[in-house]
């Protein structure tokens, strides 16, 4: 346990910070999964936008490297264009 003052307050901040990053991880992933699950090329667009503009925010939260949200949004378009 810790004994300083500031120690306790980091291990509430971190704890807070944990909670925020999970809850913000599952939205992108269930957001990535409703692209792959989309029936019609028009619902799996749609959801592509979503998706994008969520892992792009993740990027800016720094959930997520720049070039990993990059190459999840280029496997999803290319999934999307797949579909007839």
């Amino acid at each position: 346990m810790a004994h300083h003052k500031s120690a306790k307050k980091r291990i509430v901040l971190s704890a807070k910070q944990n909670l925020r990053n999970r809850k913000n991880r599952s939205k992108m992933n269930t957001a990535i999964k409703e692209v792959g699950q989309s029936d019609s090329k028009e619902a799996a667009v749609e959801n592509l936008k979503k998706a994008s503009s969520l892992l792009d925010k993740m990027t800016g939260k720094g959930l997520l490297h720049k070039k990993n949200a990059a190459r999840k949004k280029s496997q999803l378009a290319k999934h999307v264009n797949s579909l007839n």
